[in-house]
């Protein structure tokens, strides 16, 4: 054997060439199979070993599903110094042979006689040790301190986890406020009549939505009906909302005709408004006593009329601008006399636009079928039904926009 092998080893780099030879000629060479194991993590270390040819894996929990490869050892390489220094000291790592392997094996005994010739190789071993205890002790400190940025990492990591839980939590209860603040605006009761009634349904895409209605008694027996749609949806469009029908309450109240009315709202929405924000919106005034429902249309969806036959009928239209674009609009106004039994439906649009899991929109005449099966049903049970009938429809697939009804039937 090459005693160049071992002078490559910091623990026998010192000595003669002639001395490498003499301790070489007393090593022990051990053959491995591929796979074949050298020893075991826990086994007592007996032996201090040099890698003459092949390749060798140092390995925790070895033959588990959690094996971990430590290291890997090439020739010249060298393992088991501590089992020289250590009598019943314990294997800390299994070892394997990758490949057909050869080492030279040196026992505790065959070291001692060695060190008894050559005492320098005990201060050789001290060095080697405390070179080892050095790039440990290193290592240790690079591995804590990396440890120490990762822990660090997953606290701020956690407390911004924990600071944006807070917020979600502060946001919630203020979306649960602006919920509960439209709803107060929305009518708890609708009014009672003696040759009417009146139903209505309201169903938000978000907690809250851009979507209201009313139906509110004015002077001289007649009835305000109305009902809008904010663009967009959230909190913004429910501020939007609640600033529209707080306009369009207050100009009802003076006895304008709905045209009127919805001009003067605009006026004030686009004098006020410094956003890109617009509602379109269907307000009608019925006439108790001669049962007509006359109405101003800016940019809603037309309203549809059910016939005691069942029959449906959109109302005729012409189109008409939403409030808040524009200072001058157009408006779509006209008239519409309501037989005994007739039922008007006024809806947003979507209504029209909900899909189905397949992405098929709702559409007009899918509500004009729904209704036409309830020309004997009261406004309410009418409104119910068709909200019923969409979200069977929807069946789970994601609602876009909200979903707004208000029915308005003339008793037979």
């Amino acid at each position: 054997m090459n005693s160049n092998l071992l002078s490559k080893i910091p623990l026998f780099a010192g000595l003669p060439v002639q001395e490498l030879d003499e301790i070489i000629s007393t090593l022990d060479v051990r053959d491995l199979a591929d796979r074949e194991i050298l020893f075991r993590e826990g086994e007592l270390g007996k032996h201090f070993y040099v890698v003459l040819n092949g390749v060798l894996e140092v390995l925790m929990a070895e033959g588990t599903p959690e094996e971990l490869l430590l290291n890997v050892l090439y020739e010249g390489e060298y393992l088991g110094e501590m089992s020289l220094l250590m009598p019943g000291g314990h294997r800390t790592a299994s070892v394997r042979a990758k490949g057909k392997s050869t080492l030279l094996s040196l026992s505790r005994a065959q070291f001692m006689d060695i060190t008894k010739k050559h005492p320098e190789l005990a201060i050789s071993m001290v060095r080697v040790l405390s070179q080892r205890l050095d790039a440990t002790n290193a290592a240790t400190f690079r591995d804590l301190t990396e440890k120490n940025r990762q822990l660090q990492t997953a606290y701020d990591e956690l407390k911004a986890a924990q600071a944006q839980l807070i917020e979600k939590e502060r946001l919630e209860r203020e979306l649960q406020v602006a919920a509960d603040i439209q709803l107060s605006i929305l009518p708890d009761v609708l009014p009672t009549v003696d040759e009417f009634d009146f139903g209505a349904r309201i169903l938000p895409a978000r907690q809250v939505g851009g979507d209201f209605y009313d139906v509110f008694i004015l002077k001289d027996g007649r009835v305000g009906v109305l009902i809008g749609d904010v663009a967009d949806k959230g909190v913004p469009s429910a501020l939007f909302m609640a600033r529209a029908h707080a306009l369009i309450m207050a100009e009802a109240d003076i006895g304008l005709t709905a045209g009127d009315a919805l001009r003067l709202v605009n006026t004030h929405i686009t004098r006020l408004q410094k956003s890109t924000q617009f509602v379109t919106v269907l307000y009608g005034i019925l006439d108790l006593t001669t049962r007509e429902f006359s109405f101003a249309r800016a940019g809603h969806e037309p309203p549809l009329l059910l016939h005691v036959d069942g029959s449906v009928e959109r109302i005729p239209h012409s189109p008409g601008m939403a409030l808040g674009l524009w200072d001058a609009i157009t408006l779509d106004e006209r008239a519409v006399v309501l037989a005994l039994g007739d039922t008007l439906l006024l809806y947003t649009d979507g209504m029209t636009d909900c899909r189905d899991p397949k992405g098929e929109p709702f559409g007009l005449e899918r509500i004009k079928n729904t209704m036409s099966d309830f020309s004997d049903s009261n406004a309410q049970h009418i409104c119910d039904h068709l909200l019923e009938t969409l979200k069977n429809y929807q069946n789970g697939s994601k609602q876009d926009d909200d979903v707004t009804l208000v029915a308005v039937s003339v008793k037979k």
